[in-house]
C-alpha cells in the first residue's frame, strides 16, 4: 500500500470519527476505518475497564463469527489474560515512549513479536483467522484499550509495515475517542478517580450498599478489601509528587489486574493512598488468595514499600451485619492492624479477634486513627 493511499485512509478515518456524535458511532467509525485501511476482514475495539479488571469489547465489524455481535453487551476478557496491555508496555507508555503495535499469527508469534499472547493465537485458530495486528490505544498518557484487526487464513499475513501503520491509526482513533469522551466526561467524573481511572469513593458506597442488601436478602457473599499504599509520603518527599502520582497509578493498575481474578469485582481508590476492592459472590478464601497476590505484586513495585491490606467478608464469622458501615469498619480495622504490624500478608477481620475488638471500640480521644468512625 502506497504512502498516498495510507494518507487518504488516515484522513478518511479522522473525518469519520469527527462526524460521530455518539459513543457507538465513534466506535464503529474507528473499527471500520481501521479494518479498511489495513485490508483486514475483521476489526474490534476494546476498552480496559480498570475498576472491573477486564477488557470489554465495544464494537466488532467485518466478517463476524457467531459469538461476535456488532455492539456486544457482555463480551469481556479478564485483563490479567493480556499482560501486554497492563504490564508489558505500561512503563514504556508512562515514560513517554510510543505504544507500538505488533503482529500475531495462528502459527504462533511473528518474528520479533514481544507482545505474543497465547490467548490471541488460540482465538485466531478458533475463529478461522490467520493473523492479526494489535494496536494499543493511549489517551492522556494512560493505556485506554486496543484496536484489533484480523485477516482470514489464506490472506497475506500482516507484516512490520502494517504494524507501524496500525500504530498511526491507533493514534488517530485515540484523538477521535478523546472527542467522544469529552461528551461523557461529566457522567464519568461522578464515579471515577481521575488519577488512576479506578472507581471512586462514591461508586464504592453505592456498590457496597447494594451488595449488603443482596447479602441480607439471599446470603450472597460480600467481601471488602481495604489497602493502604505504604511509603507514598516518603516517595513524595524524596522524588516529588509527580513520581508519587506515578506510584499511585501503577498500584491502581496492579489492583485492577488482581481484581480481574474475582469476577465482577470493583476496584477503587478511596482517596490519598487508600484503595479498596469490593467482591460480590466469590468466597472469603478466594478473596484472601487475591489479597495475598496483591501484597506480593505491590512489594515488587520499584517505588513505595508494599501495601497494608485488610479483608472483611460475610463468608467469615464477623457477627451480625445490618449495614454496609460495619463491613467497611471491619475491613478498615484489619488494614490498620496490618499496617501497624508491618505485615506482608493481608489481615482478615473474621480470623483475628483483635480486629473485631478494634472495629467495635470507638477510637480514643486524639487517636489519629478513625477506623471509619464517621460511618458508624
Amino acid at each position: 500500500m502506497g504512502d498516498d493511499v495510507r494518507l487518504r485512509a488516515v484522513v478518511t478515518l479522522a473525518q469519520a470519527m469527527a462526524s460521530a456524535h455518539t459513543p457507538r458511532a465513534s466506535w464503529r467509525a474507528a473499527t471500520l476505518g481501521a479494518c479498511e485501511a489495513l485490508g483486514g476482514s475483521f476489526a474490534a475495539l476494546s476498552v480496559w475497564e480498570r475498576e472491573l479488571g477486564r477488557l470489554k469489547v465495544l464494537a466488532n465489524v467485518g466478517e463476524r463469527v457467531e459469538d461476535e455481535a456488532e455492539f456486544p453487551d457482555a463480551e469481556t476478557y479478564p485483563v490479567n489474560h493480556f499482560p501486554e496491555i497492563t504490564e508489558f508496555l505500561h512503563e514504556r507508555w508512562a515514560s513517554g515512549g510510543e505504544p507500538n503495535a505488533w503482529v500475531e499469527t495462528a502459527d504462533g508469534p511473528a518474528e520479533g513479536s514481544a507482545g505474543y499472547c497465547h490467548q490471541r493465537v488460540a482465538a485466531l485458530r478458533r475463529r478461522g483467522r490467520g493473523s492479526c495486528v494489535v494496536a494499543p490505544i493511549v489517551l492522556r498518557g494512560r493505556a485506554w484499550g486496543e484496536l484489533y484487526v484480523a485477516r482470514p487464513v489464506g490472506m497475506p499475513v500482516f507484516d512490520r509495515g502494517d504494524a507501524d501503520f496500525a500504530t498511526v491509526l491507533a493514534a488517530v482513533v485515540a484523538a477521535g475517542l478523546a472527542q467522544t469522551e469529552r461528551l461523557e466526561e461529566v457522567r464519568k467524573l461522578a464515579f471515577t478517580d481521575p488519577l488512576t481511572g479506578l472507581a471512586n469513593r462514591r461508586a464504592v458506597d453505592i456498590g457496597l450498599d447494594a451488595a449488603v442488601e443482596r447479602f441480607l436478602a439471599d446470603g450472597t457473599a460480600v467481601s471488602l478489601m481495604v489497602c493502604d499504599l505504604n511509603g507514598l509520603k516518603q516517595v513524595n518527599d524524596t522524588h516529588g509528587h509527580a513520581v508519587g502520582d506515578r506510584l499511585l497509578e501503577r498500584f491502581g493498575s496492579v489492583l485492577s489486574v488482581c481484581g480481574a481474578m474475582l469476577p465482577g469485582a470493583l476496584a477503587a481508590r478511596l482517596g490519598g493512598d487508600e484503595f479498596c476492592l469490593l467482591s460480590v459472590g466469590p468466597s472469603a478464601d478466594e478473596v484472601i488468595a487475591v489479597a495475598d497476590e496483591l501484597c506480593v505484586r505491590a512489594a515488587e513495585l520499584e517505588l513505595g514499600d508494599g501495601v497494608a491490606c485488610g479483608v472483611a467478608s460475610t463468608g467469615d464469622p464477623i457477627g451480625p451485619l445490618k449495614s454496609a458501615r460495619r463491613l467497611f469498619r471491619l475491613a478498615d480495622a484489619a488494614q490498620y492492624r496490618a499496617k501497624a504490624a508491618r505485615s506482608s500478608k493481608p489481615v482478615v477481620a473474621g480470623r483475628d479477634s483483635a480486629v473485631m475488638r478494634l472495629a467495635d471500640t470507638p477510637p480514643a480521644s486524639g487517636d489519629r486513627r478513625r477506623v471509619r468512625g464517621k460511618r458508624g
